[in-house]
């Protein structure tokens, strides 16, 4: 079955992983997955991301929290989606919860924080907010 929003089924896998107290989500790798993971663990809000070279496909697999621990992720929502993009310009990206959240942005430079796209004066399109 193809997916028609890799990022989305990201985010869904991660969301309903903490819904039922899973620690880890293991998922097909691509590399647009694997940089929003990355994201997600330089903002602290996921623990560890490994990329397993399983055979024929790569798996990505997060580590969401240690055993014994609650997440750190309260929501997890897509911004952008197929149907409707959303782009910001740099004086426009907004702040979650007060700067306890991070929204995350693809730019030109890549994607980051949209606390780092503010400092670097870029704009793009926004791809999720975390809090």
């Amino acid at each position: 079955m193809v997916n028609t929003d890799p990022v989305a089924d990201m985010l869904s896998r991660i969301r309903n992983a903490i819904l039922v107290n899973k620690t880890s989500v293991e998922m097909p790798h691509s590399k647009m997955k694997q940089k929003v993971a990355e994201q997600l663990q330089a903002a602290n809000f996921v623990d560890k991301v490994e990329v397993e070279d399983a055979g024929i496909a790569k798996k990505l697999v997060v580590t969401i929290n240690k055993s014994g621990a609650n997440a750190r992720i309260s929501v997890i929502e897509k911004v952008s989606k197929p149907g409707r993009r959303m782009y910001a310009k740099a004086d426009e990206i907004p702040t979650v919860k007060n700067g306890r959240g991070v929204v995350i942005v693809s730019t030109s430079k890549g994607l980051m924080t949209g606390r780092d796209a503010k400092k670097q004066n870029i704009g793009g399109e926004l791809i999720c907010k975390v809090y």
